[in-house]
C-alpha cells in the first residue's frame, strides 16, 4: 500500500458514551473532566522499560494487534514502525500513565468518522473506552499507543486518499498527488497538535463541492432516520398536471419531507387532482434526480421518489469517496466531465465554475466513457474523423458492403495507416477486402457532417478518448444522453474553445468564431495544458447547494459499494 497523503480517560465508559453527543471533534480534554498527561507533557516522548521495549518490537514485527477491530495491520508497517523509530521507541500518546489530551480528541475524530462518510468501527471507536478504563500498567500503554497509531493512520489515509485505491475499479484514472509522509504527519501534526480535529480537517478535500457533499450526508442522514416505508402508487402512463392521481396527499407529504415543497405548500381542494404547489414541487424534484423537469408524474419520477433515504446515504459517501481521490492541487484550473449528471464544468483560478454545458458520454454496457484525469495540450479545428477499428469493423464496413459509394455519399476516404489516401470514391472489391482485414482505415473528411463536428479537444490518453463537437444537436435535448462511441461530446464548442484558449495570447472570442468559419484544418498547441478530469459521481451539491442524485448508469457505484464495504476484511 503507498503510505502518502497530500495536504493532505482512567476515564469512564459513561464519560465516553457521553462524549458520542459531542458535534466537535477538536473540543479541548481538560473542559471534560478527563484525568490526563500535563498540557504539553508530550513534547517529550515517555521512554519505555526493557519489556516495555521489548513489547513494542514485538508488535512492530508481528504487524498484528488481537485487540484491533482489524488486527493485521502490516500494510501500515512500514510508517508504524518508522513512528516509532522517530520517537525513539517511546509512547506518543501518553504520560505518566495518563493518556494526553490529544490522544483523547485523537480517539474523539476516529469516534465521529460518519461525519466524514466512513464508519467508525474501522477506526475502533467502540473500543477506546475499554482501553482507556484499563491504563493501568505499561503492558496496556504499549497497546494502547499502537492501537492510537495504527486507528490514526488508517484514518489519515482513508479521509484523504480514499479506502479504496481508485485504480482498482478504474484503471487509467491515476491523477498525480502531491506526497507527504503518513508518519511525519501523525508524529509532528498531531501527536503535538492543540486542535487535533483542525489538523485532520486539513487534510480533507479543499473543495466546496466536497464540504456541500459533506452537507448533504448530514442532511440525508437525519432523513433517513425519519424515512417512512411507504411507497407512492405506481402508475402506468405519466400523469399531467390536472389530471387525477389518488396519492396527491401522500405525494405532497413526500416532497415536503424530501425539501422540494415548502412547508407553506397546500394541497389543491380537490385533492384528487395532481396541480398546483404540487406541480412546481415535483418539478424541483425531476430538475434535482436527472429527470425531465415537464412536472408529469411518469414511473421514473414515482420510483425515484420511492428510493429509501438510505440509499441516498449510500449515493453520498461514495461520492465522498471519490472526491478524495482528486488531486489537492492543480498546475491549472481543471474541466470536469461528470458521466453520470452528462454535464462539463470548467473552473477559474479561484475555483469558481465559468463555463458549463451538457455533455454527450458513451453508451452504458457497450463503449462506455472511461473514467480518467489527462492534460488537454492542443485542439484541432476542422478536423478528420480516423474510424476507429471496432466501429470500420462492426458499422462501416457493413455498409460499405450494402453500397459501395457509401463512402462517397457520406464524406468519408480510404487511407493507408500513414494517411495515404487511397480513394474517396467507389470501393472496389479489393479495398473492401483489405478493409474487411485491417489493411486499410477510413477517416471522415473535415465540414460540418463530420462525426466531430467542427472541433476536437485532444488530452492524450490509451484509450483515444477526448472532447468534441457534433453536428448532431437533437441528443442534447434528452436527459439521459449516454449516446457516443466513448468520446464526450459537447453542446457549446466555441464556449468551450474560448475557455481553453484563454491564456493563448491573441485567442479572443472572435478569433475562435473565425475558426469555425475557415474551412480549413488549424492545431492550436495550448499555452498551458489544461487538467481534464472525467469522473463518475451520482450524488452532487453544485453551486445552489441543492442536493443532487443521478443514475448509476454504468454499475460503476454498485462496484464501488462492494468495494468500499470489504476495504479492510484483509485486515482480519
Amino acid at each position: 500500500m503507498k503510505h502518502i497523503l497530500v495536504v493532505a480517560d482512567s476515564v469512564l465508559l459513561a464519560l465516553l458514551v457521553l462524549l458520542a453527543g459531542c458535534s466537535t471533534a477538536s473540543t479541548n480534554a481538560t473542559s471534560r473532566g478527563v484525568q490526563q498527561a500535563p498540557s504539553g507533557a508530550n513534547s517529550t516522548p515517555e521512554a519505555l522499560s526493557a519489556a516495555g521495549q521489548a513489547q513494542l518490537s514485538l508488535l512492530l514485527d508481528k504487524t498484528r494487534l488481537d485487540e484491533l477491530q482489524w488486527p493485521n495491520f502490516s500494510d501500515y508497517a512500514v510508517p508504524v514502525r518508522e513512528f516509532y523509530d522517530k520517537d525513539r521507541h517511546a509512547l506518543a500518546w501518553s504520560l505518566g500513565g495518563k493518556p494526553t489530551h490529544q490522544a483523547l480528541d485523537t480517539i474523539q475524530v476516529l469516534r465521529q468518522a460518519e461525519l466524514k462518510g466512513l464508519d467508525s468501527k474501522d477506526y475502533d471507536a467502540e473500543r477506546w473506552a475499554g482501553r482507556l478504563a484499563a491504563l493501568n500498567s505499561e503492558a496496556s500503554l504499549v497497546n494502547f499507543d499502537v492501537a492510537l497509531t495504527v486507528a490514526a493512520m488508517r484514518y489519515a489515509s482513508d479521509l484523504h486518499l480514499g479506502k479504496v485505491d481508485p485504480r482498482v475499479l478504474h484503471t487509467d484514472f491515476e491523477p498525480d498527488r502531491n506526497e507527504y509522509d503518513l508518519c511525519d504527519f501523525i508524529l509532528k501534526k498531531v501527536v503535538p497538535a492543540s486542535d487535533v480535529g483542525g489538523v485532520f480537517s486539513g487534510i480533507e478535500p479543499p473543495y466546496h463541492g466536497y464540504q456541500r457533499v459533506l452537507a448533504g450526508l448530514r442532511q440525508y442522514e437525519l432523513l433517513e432516520k425519519a424515512d417512512k416505508p411507504e411507497n407512492l402508487p405506481s402508475v402506468s402512463k405519466p400523469v399531467a398536471p390536472g389530471q387525477s392521481y389518488p396519492a396527491v396527499p401522500q405525494l405532497l407529504e413526500r416532497l415536503m419531507f424530501l425539501g422540494d415543497a415548502p412547508a407553506s405548500a397546500s394541497l389543491p381542494a380537490d385533492t384528487l387532482i395532481y396541480q398546483g404547489d404540487v406541480v412546481d414541487a415535483v418539478k424541483n424534484f425531476q430538475l434535482r434526480h436527472g429527470l425531465e423537469a415537464q412536472g408529469k408524474l411518469g414511473a421514473q419520477t414515482i420510483a425515484e421518489l420511492n428510493v429509501p433515504m438510505s440509499q441516498r446515504v449510500q449515493q453520498l459517501k461514495l461520492a465522498l469517496e471519490r472526491w478524495r481521490w482528486v488531486p489537492h492541487n492543480f498546475d491549472q484550473p481543471p474541466i470536469v466531465v461528470n458521466i453520470p449528471e452528462f454535464s462539463l464544468r470548467g473552473y477559474d483560478e479561484n475555483r469558481k465554475v465559468i463555463v458549463t454545458m451538457p455533455v454527450v458520454v458513451g453508451r452504458a454496457l457497450r463503449t462506455e466513457t472511461p473514467v480518467m484525469e489527462e492534460d488537454m495540450k492542443y485542439l484541432i479545428f476542422w478536423p478528420y474523423w480516423n474510424v476507429p477499428p471496432s466501429i470500420l469493423r462492426h458499422e462501416i464496413v457493413p455498409k460499405i458492403a450494402k453500397d459501395r459509394a457509401y463512402l462517397q455519399k457520406s464524406g468519408f476516404e480510404v487511407t493507408t495507416y500513414s494517411g495515404e489516401v487511397v480513394t474517396d470514391e467507389l470501393v472496389s472489391d479489393d479495398v473492401l477486402a483489405q478493409l474487411r482485414a485491417g489493411k486499410l482505415a477510413v477517416r471522415q473528411k473535415p465540414g460540418p457532417k463530420n462525426a466531430l463536428g467542427l472541433i476536437k479537444f485532444i488530452f492524450p490518453n490509451n484509450n483515444n478518448v477526448y472532447l468534441h463537437s457534433t453536428p448532431s444537436q437533437a441528443a442534447f435535448s434528452e436527459t439521459r444522453r449516454d449516446f457516443s462511441h466513448g468520446c464526450v461530446r459537447v453542446e457549446d464548442p466555441a464556449a468551450l474553445a474560448a475557455y481553453v484558449l484563454r491564456n493563448n495570447p491573441g485567442w479572443t472570442r472572435e478569433r475562435v468564431d473565425a475558426a469555425f468559419k475557415a474551412e480549413k484544418q488549424e492545431q492550436v498547441n495550448l499555452t498551458k495544458p489544461i487538467p481534464v478530469l472525467i469522473v463518475y459521481g451520482t450524488a452532487i451539491s453544485p453551486e445552489d447547494g441543492q442536493v443532487r442524485f443521478f443514475d448509476d448508469i454504468y454499475g460503476h457505484d454498485k462496484a464501488l459499494a462492494k468495494l468500499f464495504s470489504q476495504a479492510y476484511d484483509s485486515r482480519k
